[in-house]
């Protein structure tokens, strides 16, 4: 009970730390300029090569390259972090993301296969886990077997980023390795500073009381006009994002609680309790006009309110004595951090689906284009989240009576439906809560891993139980698993979050409508699966695993655990780079792949 009760306290401390990286849009904003928080160093490329425009007509994705097909583009190598044979960029219709793809060539030595193979990773990671080294690289082995495999790192993660052309997306992805190389030697190195911080953070705001005196009072007045003025525009501005419903990305239900969050922060200015009536009308109308829809006077009535709000608030300042002149500057902070906040939701705004919908077919497409297997199907391996994906995949298209264009698929550690075992993924569900989910719109989850690290691998280790959720006890060796630490991770969207969540429902994961239930249809599917789990994964139990593997026709399944009683044991990614998966999983997944590929 007292080791019980040392890691929940570690955990609430943990939870603490995020609350504070979290509470800070700004230091969350500045990485997202770079799509995300992905912080990681890795050696340079084992074979260079060239970035180029390919714009297949025959479908309907657009993919910078370093194929030669025409029109042709050249531009300098492929990033340093990139560590595949080759780099390509795939579009997503009606989005501006470019999605990485990396690719590896099977061995001339190794026999011919019939299908490539495709490779999906977890929630909140990228491509590097697949291949951390050369002599620990899933991604190299299966290639060295003969299949040509492709890693694809969905939107926000990795190398993926938001571009127009190549010359951008070229430069985006250089950026971006260069800032995953750089943050992580600080952090091995333990030479993080505060000057390494982004540039933007705002400094705090002063506390003081100023008051100025007769004299000054003339300024005092210029002051305060011109600050009112600007005050009044920034609010008008928010409630006019507020009422498009930031464009779609607010159902009704959230535009009232983040129109709540905000109204009740800049209430807490008042001092005088008179004034809170008057407040309370002024929120009245304000919340009419959200809740209307949208016509040519809405923008002038918002700028009349606000003009409102914010003479309330200087009859508040007026009402105490000394005055408190910087009520204007809290209330300009409050503005801003309700502004970066509404940023982060619509930069942040993907969830399962999307990558389900939108990426993964996308990626398929392209695959088959530049492959051209025979019967135009693909193999499929997922980790974590990237199995569930494929779950999803045979469930839909056996719902739809439509081919998945999969011949196969090996998921590790996934499952659809958690309840039946004591996943330690249950530290999510306080975020379940969508109010939750909007006032936290992103988890750093990247950023606090690096911040955490130091605190798992050093004395006196007070989140060294971190580590046991990655991998077992001397199945990594150290330098990997602080590569997978340092690189790996990414920044999380809430909305991603909250649909995960649904997988500790009765029903299983959902879509998000809350009407599909994946578990409901996978037996509707005609694809081989073979589903492995790890005895010591304290993410994706084997309970977890066996329950979705139930649901899969009898004949189509394989099942099995690794681990043994008396070791080595697997936890959760000691299935992809444990020391010991080279000889004991990857061969059982090469066995059945080549079984399935036959066909």
């Amino acid at each position: 009970m007292a080791a019980t009760s040392t890691v929940q306290s570690d955990i609430r401390s943990a939870l603490h730390a995020t609350n504070i990286i979290i509470s800070n849009p700004s230091l969350i904003l500045s990485r997202a300029t770079s799509s995300s928080a992905r912080w990681s160093f890795s050696p340079r490329p084992l074979i260079s090569s060239h970035y180029r425009i390919s714009t297949p007509e025959s479908f309907r994705v657009r993919a910078f390259s370093t194929e030669s097909t025409e029109p042709v583009v050249n531009v300098p190598d492929k990033p340093p972090i990139c560590t595949a044979d080759e780099l390509h960029y795939v579009s997503v219709s009606n989005s501006d993301w470019r999605l990485a793809l990396w690719r590896y060539h099977p061995s001339p030595q190794a026999p011919p296969r019939n299908h490539p193979l495709l490779l999906l990773s977890g929630v909140g990671t990228n491509a590097v886990g697949y291949d951390l080294s050369p002599g620990s690289s899933f991604a190299r082995y299966m290639s060295g077997q003969g299949f040509e495999t492709w890693i694809l790192e969905v939107r926000g993660a990795g190398l993926s980023i938001q571009g127009s052309n190549p010359k951008d997306v070229h430069q985006s992805a250089h950026e971006v390795s260069e800032e995953m190389e750089a943050v992580a030697k600080s952090v091995t190195n333990g030479t993080l500073s505060v000057d390494q911080q982004p540039s933007n953070v705002p400094s705090p705001p002063l506390d003081s009381r100023v008051s100025f005196d007769e004299e000054d009072s003339h300024l005092a007045g210029i002051v305060s006009v011109w600050d009112e003025s600007k005050l009044v525009t920034k609010l008008t501005e928010i409630f006019m994002r507020l009422s498009e419903r930031l464009s779609g990305f607010l159902s009704e239900s959230e535009l009232k609680i983040m129109f709540a969050e905000l109204v009740d922060q800049i209430s807490k200015l008042l001092v005088d309790s008179q004034l809170s009536e008057r407040m309370n009308e002024i929120r009245g109308k304000l919340l009419s006009l959200l809740e209307a829809r949208q016509n040519s006077a809405i923008a002038g009535q918002f700028r009349d309110l606000s003009q409102g709000l914010v003479n309330v608030i200087e009859e508040g300042q007026k009402s105490v004595s000394p005055q408190l002149f910087d009520l204007q500057e809290r209330l300009s902070s409050i503005i801003e951090d309700f502004q970066k906040q509404l940023d982060l939701i619509v930069k942040y705004d993907w969830d399962f689906d999307n990558y389900l919908e939108e990426d993964i077919p996308a990626a398929m497409e392209y695959i088959r284009a530049q492959t051209k297997p025979k019967d135009g199907k693909l193999l499929a391996i997922g980790h974590s989240m990237g199995g569930i994906l494929l779950y999803a995949m045979l469930s839909r298209c056996g719902w739809d009576g439509r081919d998945s264009g999969l011949a196969a698929i090996v998921t590790l550690a996934s499952s659809l439906d958690y309840t039946p075992s004591n996943s330690r993924l249950k530290l999510l569900l306080p975020l379940a809560d969508p109010a939750q989910a909007l006032n936290v719109p992103v988890v750093p989850l990247g950023a606090m891993l690096s911040a955490a690290y130091p605190l798992s691998t050093r004395p006196p280790y007070v989140l060294s139980w971190l580590n046991d959720l990655i991998s077992a006890r001397d199945m990594m060796h150290p330098e990997l698993l602080e590569k997978l630490v340092l690189n790996n991770f990414c920044t999380i969207p809430a909305k991603l979050i909250l649909q995960l969540t649904t997988a500790f429902q009765k029903s299983g994961l959902c879509d998000r409508s809350g009407k599909f239930f994946y578990k409901d249809h996978l037996h509707k599917s005609n694809v081989p699966v073979l589903a492995i789990a790890g005895d010591q994964d304290l993410i994706c139990p084997p309970e977890a695993v066996e329950e979705t593997v139930r649901l899969i026709p009898e004949h189509l399944a394989s099942y099995k655990v690794f681990g043994e009683p008396g070791g080595p044991h697997y936890a959760h990614y000691d299935l992809v780079g444990g020391r010991k998966a080279v000889e004991q999983v990857y061969p059982c997944i090469i066995e059945f792949l080549s079984r399935c590929d036959l066909t």
